[in-house]
């Protein structure tokens, strides 16, 4: 199998030139062009896979900000093209749900809202709120925005990030927010593969290659049907047997699922416990951050009937940048151009009712008093029931949420003396005890781009155990599973590559623990408190704890304030009224 798209520069001096290529059978059919002069460059002529030749007709120069002892440079970036995801079902049916904002009757009186949260389900709120025509207040308790895809800048101007974060073709709601602020070159997508490590193996990989030319489900069939290293022909058989009720069943079935584990239910489909623990353990760290023992079966039969439906499902794209800066920020001129306001360090104190029960203000941390027609949570779970006023706690509504707990997770960023030759320009799934996912930014993400070090950036997960001990000891973890990973080039003591410095990201209480039996505990976005919403990948939506639950739910959230406009407009003159009396 041929490996392409992964493309980077060549030293101006045309002296050395390094290309991964370790696992590629280069034939007659692969054209690399390598372009001298005093600007040389390496690029990709055309390629093909699986007998379809893949074209790309968007070749993007950029020149990396300067590096101490960097050579100059030249970087052509090939991108993979963006995949045909606007005439799909789902993306047809999120586009008209953000169509109905833009074309909603302009209101005689903008609605005041508060939203406390600029993570992406408190953005995707004030945003969409914002094309209804009202006038959102985004509140944001820190300085950076963008919640659990919050970034910041060391002192050598690199970025360290609160996670890995990946855009799915089966994000539709993400795919046209993108689309709808006019940034969509701003995904860089990778060919549609899924890349294992291979424990057994250290050093190899296996990979999941879904072909261009068929159809879904068939090109997801046939990727699991061609890789024969992780599991045998008669695994493949009674996975696929055990799989057939939830593919026979629809949603229904899947709803169902909730109360047993990945772990329970596979063994109750007579399915080898081979098969989680060749693909599944993987596959539930990079879901929920946990093992298959403990996470919902309902979340893997989600993504799998995203990804086995939808032909671009399960194809990934990074950010080419920061998301403060390349998501977060377009979301907040977007608002703000129509009349909204967003606010950093503007952190939630106490939330100050009426007599009756309802929200009379946010009281801030600075003592500034926010009042408003409507109030919208758009918080972790966790920050929310810290925050709870005493009075509510008892109402079903709100006590279930006592299950609903963030799960901790744990974002390594380590900077090598050298660039790394053993990986990919994609997403790389470890199958390491301590580690989920992993990739080396400084091939996949433009703004991250080094010709010369590699930058890794390593989920590790489960972090419960983790989450307290120092960042030495994490590190030291984390070097000794690089070592199986990277065996020539990666020693546990250093005396290979060498780090240069490091970052470890923890959040205790990050999205949340998708247990069984947490589904009915999930609220909707309309709380039984009159003018009190909720918004964020926690409330009931069908992405459940990802960046596209996130933006759904803001949009549920937006839409059902736009459906009490009336009775919002009402209480807030009364409530004027009262205050005069």
């Amino acid at each position: 199998m041929s490996l392409f798209g992964n493309v980077s520069a060549i030293n101006s001096t045309g002296k050395c030139i390094v290309m991964n290529l370790s696992s590629t059978q280069i034939t007659s059919r692969d054209c690399f062009k390598i372009t001298s002069g005093q600007k040389d460059v390496l690029s990709f002529g055309c390629c093909d896979a699986m007998g379809n030749r893949l074209q790309f007709p968007s070749v993007r120069s950029y020149t990396p900000r300067s590096k101490k002892n960097a050579s100059p440079l030249k970087v052509v970036c090939v991108d993979y093209p963006r995949p045909d995801l606007d005439n799909t079902s789902n993306f047809l049916e999120a586009a008209y749900l953000s169509s109905t904002f833009r074309t909603s009757p302009r209101p005689s009186k903008p609605l005041k809202i508060v939203i406390a949260g600029a993570g992406l389900a408190g953005l995707s709120t004030a945003k969409y709120l914002a094309d209804a025509g009202h006038k959102p207040i985004l509140l944001e308790a820190r300085d950076v925005l963008g919640g659990k895809v919050a970034a910041w800048k060391d002192d050598d101007g690199d970025w360290y990030e609160t996670g890995l974060h990946i855009f799915f073709g089966a994000y539709p709601n993400v795919q046209n927010l993108f689309g709808e602020l006019g940034i969509n070159d701003r995904l860089q997508w990778k060919e549609h593969s899924m890349i294992f490590a291979m424990p057994n193996k250290p050093g190899e990989f296996s990979r999941f290659d879904f072909p261009d030319v068929l159809p879904a489900p068939l090109n997801g069939i046939f990727a699991i049907l061609r890789n024969n290293e992780m599991l045998t022909w008669p695994e493949k058989v009674k996975f696929a047997i055990g799989l057939l009720p939830a593919m026979l069943g629809g949603q229904a079935y899947v709803e169902a699922q909730d109360g047993l584990s990945v772990q329970d239910w596979m063994r109750k489909q007579g399915i080898p416990d081979r098969v989680t623990t060749e693909v599944f353990i993987a596959m539930s760290k990079a879901l929920n951050f946990i093992n298959p023992d403990e996470l919902s079966m309902q979340c893997i039969l989600i993504a799998l009937n995203r990804f086995l439906q939808e032909k671009h499902g399960s194809k990934m794209a990074f950010l080419d940048g920061s998301p403060p800066e390349r998501l977060c920020k377009p979301i907040v001129d977007h608002i703000e151009s129509l009349g909204g306001q967003v606010r950093v360090n503007s952190r939630i104190k106490k939330i100050e009712l009426n007599k009756d029960g309802t929200v009379r203000n946010f009281l801030l941390s600075d003592g500034n008093v926010l009042e408003a027609d409507a109030y919208v949570f758009a918080t972790p779970v966790d920050i929310l029931k810290l925050l709870l006023p005493e009075e509510w706690k008892p109402i079903p509504y709100f006590k279930k949420l006592e299950k609903l707990v963030g799960v901790p997770v744990i974002n390594v960023h380590i900077w090598f003396d050298r660039k790394l030759k053993n990986t990919y320009d994609h997403l790389l799934f470890s199958r390491s005890p301590l580690l989920s996912v992993y990739a080396d930014m400084s091939v996949t993400c433009k703004e991250y781009y080094d010709p010369n070090k590699s930058m890794l950036e390593l989920v590790f997960a489960p972090a419960e155990e983790w989450i307290s001990r120092s960042d030495t000891d994490i590190i030291d973890a984390t070097m000794s599973e690089l070592s199986r990973l990277f065996p020539d080039e990666i020693a546990a003591d250093q005396s290979k590559a060498k780090i240069l410095k490091y970052k470890v990201v923890k959040t205790p209480r990050s999205v949340y623990k998708t247990v069984p039996d947490c589904e009915p505990c999930r609220p909707l976005q309309r709380s039984p408190i009159q003018g009190f919403y909720l918004s964020g990948d926690y409330t009931k939506q069908k992405y459940l704890a990802s960046m596209e639950g996130a933006v759904l739910s803001g949009k549920f959230c937006a839409q059902a304030i736009l459906q009490d406009y009336e009775m919002l407009a009402t209480r807030g003159e009364v409530v004027a009224e009262a205050s005069l009396v």
